[in-house]
């Protein structure tokens, strides 16, 4: 089995700043590329950003400047970085993870933590 759990989420004023945690645990041989979503009320889950084992990264072009990504593999954690935050930027953000679970496999599996609230007031 393996589990993410977020946390960090609250509420903040705008251009006020979070910091987003989301840990890893459980049945894990590595993980690759791990990202944070968001979804607000009405709309579709989307991307906010992505980083990959090597740390290559990918951001929403409503993030980009404000929000910075980054991970620490030996923990298999995943951090999000949200800077000069707005009242839009309002959402359950989720962590995502693509968790190889066995040495004797290359197949990877998509796993999603149950997400943390941001509520960013005007």
């Amino acid at each position: 089995q393996v589990q993410l759990v977020e946390s960090g989420g609250g509420l903040v004023q705008a251009g006020g700043s979070l910091r987003l945690s989301c840990a890893a645990s459980g049945s894990i041989f590595s993980i690759n590329t791990m990202g944070w979503y968001c979804q607000a009320p009405g709309k579709q889950r989307e991307l906010v950003a992505t980083i990959t084992r090597v740390g290559s990264t990918n951001y929403a072009d409503s993030v980009k400047g404000r929000f910075t990504i980054s991970r620490d593999n030996a923990k298999n954690t995943v951090y999000l970085q949200m800077n000069n935050l707005k009242p839009e930027d309002t959402a359950v953000y989720y962590c995502n993870a693509d968790i190889r679970r066995r040495r004797s496999s290359l197949r990877s599996e998509d796993f999603w933590g149950r997400g943390t609230q941001v509520t960013v007031s005007s």
